[in-house]
């Protein structure tokens, strides 16, 4: 079985693919899937109009939101057709995700506008992506960040210190940069392994 592993990020997520099982995890990929263009520097953050300040044309932000969906359909379904292009059938059927995001608050009980757009953006990233593999009938949980520790510790069985020595391994299969980000992520993609 294969499994992806997202960190979402404003305009991006970091993805980290694994083969194998919970008890025998391989590390096979890592790679940044772009949730935004990078030619349309507005559609990384599109709720914002330049540095600390909100967008308020509804238009404009419908239009960067448009632009979002479109790039993560197009990254998605161009990460799917690979791993199913290099997986056999059977692989192919069986791929599952996870993904770490930041929060799951809801936009609307936020009361500071600069804080607010924020969470609009983390809201739209985390569905947008979630939608895109649902299409690509990719079955995804999401996992808030605070938790994953604890989530991981009880989903795999293993301690704490474990978990990081394997992620720490899957760093050196995949090469750098490994940071926080590609460790989340990686250690999503362990939770979507199946159990054996």
């Amino acid at each position: 079985m294969t499994a992806l592993g997202f960190r979402v990020k404003s305009g991006y997520a970091i993805a980290v693919v694994l083969g194998g099982s919970r008890a025998a995890p391989k590390a096979i990929e890592r790679r940044i899937v772009e949730l935004s263009d990078p030619n349309v520097a507005e559609s990384k953050q599109p709720y914002h109009h330049g540095f600390f300040k909100t967008e308020e044309d509804t238009r404009e932000i419908a239009r960067r939101v448009g632009i979002v969906k479109r790039c993560a359909k197009r990254s998605v379904a161009d990460l799917v057709s690979q791993l199913e292009r290099e997986a056999s059938a059977e692989r192919s059927r069986s791929l599952r995700a996870a993904m770490v995001v930041g929060s799951l608050i809801d936009p609307a009980r936020v009361g500071n506008p600069h804080i607010r757009a924020h969470a609009h953006e983390g809201r739209l990233f985390r569905t947008v992506l979630e939608d895109t593999l649902r299409a690509q009938r990719v079955v995804c949980d999401v996992i808030v960040e605070k938790q994953l520790s604890a989530h991981a510790s009880k989903a795999l069985g293993r301690s704490p210190a474990a978990i990081t020595r394997t992620v720490a391994a899957f760093g050196k299969t995949l090469g750098g940069p490994w940071r926080a980000e590609e460790k989340a992520a990686a250690t999503a993609a362990w939770l979507a392994l199946p159990r054996s």
